[in-house]
């Protein structure tokens, strides 16, 4: 069964597989890096302009470490979830600081830096530096769950990891082209059929983005990534219902701050 899985999966990568994908055509870690930071939580096509733009912007780990927050949001807007955009520059000058302006590919260096948890890390050294390793994602559980556990709901990850192990490809098959194959392939199933990771334990529905506190939180950061403002302007530009908790959560994080009365992106 695993091997017949392995089989379906190259056969349609090797005719559908999403090849032009830019970060599919990189080795460059950093690059990588951004790539992955960027999918979280974020389609593939909304993804790819900003990628683009980012790296002619931030091409390498050190312009993005000294590069002001201003202009890091002001190439993150409308990517959404902006505190990754603040957490991979803090990640960039970390990189500099304390690995010589190169992406380690350790898995316990990578976790230990800002931005990146378990899975980024896997998808890294993967990807940019072709180590095997075993991580998951919404399209990898999509295409196990479906293949594996068609009735099944609920579906845990521990039940998954053991089938993933015992799916890896020999050494003809990269780590990069496998991770690379089996995340097309789910994208396929859940596209084609009900959506199996929807019967993953881990499965969490996305909470609506109008009148949200993520709506509140982007609408501030968009009004101060121009100018500092005042207590009145701040709120013409934002949604009013969880205006005073974005506030209070972006001072939390050290994203803004408030200076001679007025509102500002934080300064380093």
């Amino acid at each position: 069964m695993t091997r017949e899985f392995h089989d379906t999966v190259l056969r349609y990568w090797k005719k559908e597989g999403r090849h032009t994908l830019p970060w599919r055509k990189t080795h460059d870690p950093y690059k990588i890096l951004v790539s992955e930071i960027m999918l979280q939580q974020t389609q593939v096509d909304r993804v790819i302009p900003y990628f683009e733009r980012w790296v002619k912007k931030f091409p390498t780990v050190q312009v993005l470490a000294k590069a002001p927050l201003a202009d890091v949001l002001k190439e993150w807007s409308g990517l959404g979830y902006n505190r990754r955009a603040k957490l991979l520059r803090e990640c960039a000058k970390e990189i500099v600081e304390k690995h010589s302006g190169k992406v380690p590919k350790d898995f316990a260096a990578l976790v230990a830096l800002p931005a990146i948890g378990p899975y980024t890390a896997g998808a890294i050294r993967a990807f940019a530096f072709n180590e095997e390793g075993i991580f998951i994602e919404t399209n990898i559980r999509a295409a196990l769950i479906h293949h594996f556990f068609p009735k099944s709901r609920k579906v845990p990850d521990t039940k998954l990891i053991p089938i993933l192990e015992a799916s890896l490809p020999n050494a003809k098959v990269s780590p990069r082209e496998w991770y690379s194959a089996l995340m097309d392939y789910g994208a396929y199933i859940k596209k084609t059929n009900p959506n199996p990771s929807r019967r993953s334990a881990h499965h969490a529905k996305q909470s609506q983005f109008k009148g949200s506190l993520r709506q509140a939180r982007g609408a501030i950061l968009r009004t101060l990534v121009s100018s500092s403002a005042n207590e009145r302007k701040l709120k013409e530009k934002t949604p009013p219902t969880f205006y005073k908790k974005a506030l209070e959560s972006l001072q939390k994080e050290n994203m803004i701050e408030k200076k001679s009365g007025k509102w500002q992106l934080m300064r380093d």
